[in-house]
């Protein structure tokens, strides 16, 4: 049984292959294709469409800056690893995140380290938005400029941390741990 569908499968392959080689059937000359009139200039479009104008690319913050303070009423994992619940202070460092995400605009997803008593206890990716493209990005009210907002998601697995700070927005979102 097994053989005549092995027979079978190579017959039907073989005749699409035959089919796929067979030139297709030409046009009578009285018949004029669509790609035939639009090289022609008869009919169609010559030009390119105008494109919409895009927008310029999103300047990301230069170098470490404290962002403020966040506080989590529970422990959640940042980078993979638990940090307790507690008052962090949030500081985003230069260093970008690897490997970059398709179709981000340089700079806008860096690392945010979460420091208490003076020692780094955790860090994370954060992502920029500007101030001109948070509508397009979220449906929430944002944070009072210069403040930050800490909600727990829909379903109680991710804790999200948005921060305002000088005309930018940082979204980071934390597993529970």
């Amino acid at each position: 049984m097994k053989h005549v569908v092995m027979v079978a499968a190579l017959v039907a392959a073989s005749a699409v292959a035959v089919a796929a080689q067979t030139p297709a059937s030409k046009p009578s000359p009285k018949t004029k294709t669509k790609a035939a009139a639009a090289s022609s200039g008869s009919e169609g479009h010559t030009a390119p469409k105008t494109q919409p104008a895009t927008a310029p690319a999103p300047a990301a913050p230069a170098g470490n800056i404290a962002l403020g303070s966040v506080h989590f009423g529970k422990g959640v994992k940042a980078d993979g690893k638990p940090l307790a619940a507690g008052t962090y202070q949030v500081r985003l460092t230069a260093q970008s995140a690897s490997p970059a995400a398709k179709g981000e605009s340089e700079g806008l997803e860096r690392w945010v380290e979460f420091v208490q008593g003076g020692q780094i206890k955790g860090r994370e990716v954060v992502t920029i938005i500007p101030q001109s493209e948070i509508n397009l990005v979220q449906k929430d009210a944002p944070p009072r400029a210069n403040a930050s907002k800490v909600e727990m998601l829909k379903g109680g697995d991710f804790l999200r941390v948005w921060i305002n700070k000088g005309g930018n927005h940082y979204l980071l979102h934390l597993p529970t741990a």
